[in-house]
């Protein structure tokens, strides 16, 4: 099962996300982390998030590009890929990623994630709807993540955004 889960900057997604892992994956929960540790203001996020899973029984494996190339050695009941954007900015802007073939390198790792599990939650964000005027580079940005997430919701088998804290199923809602 594949559930995708999207919404704006704090508006709950990461907690709805857990929550769907708890109900769907009684053990074995991998938390999968794509934020690289840059600056201050990352690290803090990064401990914010491990403490909002601590007591949930979640391993952490930190990869923050090439997602085919994990090799989780076992399989899971359900893993939890925090979150799309990071990976896919990995991916176009640091020196090592893959620039203009991320899309299909990373829907290829998802699909071998979703191989090595009952169920896998992807936490992505909607930063589609400012209207602001950005740098060529951001707008390819993104682009690719609009096109990134379109795969992923017709791949999913259930889809909501979270808004406000509430958690609004836009496909599959029985599985919310």
């Amino acid at each position: 099962m594949l559930i995708v889960i999207t919404g704006g900057s704090a508006s709950g997604k990461s907690a709805h996300a857990e929550d769907m892992i708890c109900r769907y994956a009684p053990a074995s929960r991998l938390y999968l982390a794509t934020m690289e540790p840059f600056g201050a203001e990352a690290r803090a996020r990064i401990a914010r998030h491990h403490a909002l899973r601590q007591g949930k029984g979640f391993e952490t494996v930190e990869w923050y590009r090439d997602l085919p190339a994990l090799n989780l050695g076992k399989r899971y009941h359900g893993i939890l890929l925090e979150c799309m954007s990071n990976l896919l900015a990995n991916e176009m802007f640091a020196p090592q990623g893959c620039r203009e073939d991320a899309v299909p390198g990373i829907l290829q790792g998802v699909k071998k994630l979703e191989a090595a599990c009952s169920c896998l939650v992807v936490v992505t964000n909607e930063i589609f709807s400012d209207g602001l005027p950005y740098p060529v580079e951001t707008v390819a940005y993104i682009d690719t993540l609009g096109r990134l997430n379109t795969a992923l919701a017709q791949m999913a088998d259930a889809v909501a955004e979270s808004v406000c804290g509430i958690l609004v199923p836009v496909k599959g809602a029985e599985y919310f």
